[in-house]
């Protein structure tokens, strides 16, 4: 008889979903922002995201066939979910030979330097995101205008760089205009509502809980709201005040899409949270008093590094110990 003793370090866990079933449901759930950002922004939105998808699975597979051994992991749809979520973290104007530049660094540098899925310590897309914003900052905040009442009043500035500028007030906003598409952004940043509404599909599959995502959320929340009394705000200016950022920018895409990334977040419910909290404190502070209009990404990857000794000091009882 085969020996079917298999000895290997914990945690021993099993479960029926695979990693290309989670990864197909992060992808439908994307879905509907991705159809409605080529709406907006015509078929440059999805040369983009093509251009981009089909370098991240390029580069995972060139890498694994002549760098690394082991199974081939391109089927896993991994490489398609940091495509697209690097496509969603660019203007849809970028060309096309810095989005694949993008690629590398997400695919090449942030995922396979540590040995793939899974071992990665921090989100590729987001890396490949920051990279890009750095190496090329006029191309990667050049951001073309859809047509929308908003959109005019900006001159291809995003709603947070504007309000950060002075160019507009928060309270001259339609919300609907940024739930709907109506402003300049990034892919990921003119669909809040459709990227709600994979919200909830990703929690009606169990692939996410709402730990990491209402953590973030409502901490921005929070402490903007206490910003804007401590700014003496009131009235309608002071509640539209969270909402205005909790809507605008790449909050609800680094909350839900980036920020509970299994790879890069805490293991245990106690850990998410002050992960979220971590990140939601960090991202208001770029937001309202750094040199960037948004903090989301450097705030996901600076918590990224915090990951390990939240799972070092914040554990489960073991079983049996008091």
């Amino acid at each position: 008889m085969a020996n079917r003793l298999v000895i290997a370090p914990a945690p021993h866990v099993h479960g029926s979903e695979s990693t290309r079933k989670i990864m197909r449901d992060v992808l439908l759930a994307l879905t509907p922002a991705l159809i409605f950002s080529i709406v907006v922004f015509g078929w440059s939105a999805l040369m983009v995201t093509c251009i981009s998808v089909a370098s991240c699975v390029l580069f995972e597979f060139l890498i694994q066939k002549f760098l690394l051994r082991g199974p081939r992991t391109i089927g896993d749809l991994s490489a398609v979910v940091t495509g697209v979520l690097l496509a969603f973290n660019v203007p849809s104007s970028l060309p096309w030979w810095i989005v694949m530049i993008g690629a590398f660094v997400s695919i090449a540098i942030a995922k396979m330097t540590f040995g793939g899925l899974g071992k990665n310590p921090f989100n590729p897309a987001l890396v490949g995101r920051v990279f890009l914003l750095f190496a090329y900052p006029v191309q990667m905040t050049t951001f073309p205008r859809p047509v929308g009442q908003l959109a005019d009043a900006f001159s291809g500035a995003t709603p947070l760089a504007a309000v950060k500028a002075n160019i507009i007030s928060h309270t001259d906003i339609n919300f609907q205009d940024i739930l709907f598409g109506s402003i300049p952004g990034s892919l990921g940043e003119i669909s809040a509502l459709l990227l709600l509404v994979g919200f909830l599909y990703l929690l009606w599959r169990k692939v996410i809980s709402w730990h990491i995502p209402v953590a973030i959320l409502g901490t921005m929340a929070v402490f903007i709201f206490i910003v804007g009394l401590s700014q003496g705000m009131q009235g309608e200016a002071l509640w539209e005040y969270p909402i205005f950022h909790l809507l605008a920018g790449g909050a609800i895409l680094g909350a839900v899409y980036m920020a509970t990334d299994y790879s890069t977040s805490p293991m245990t419910h106690a850990g998410m949270i002050i992960y979220g909290i971590g990140i939601g404190v960090i991202t208001v502070l770029i937001r309202l008093w750094g040199a960037y209009p948004e903090g989301m990404s450097f705030a996901i990857l600076i918590m990224n590094s915090v990951v390990p000794l939240i799972n070092k000091y914040v554990k489960p009882h073991r079983f049996g110990v008091k």
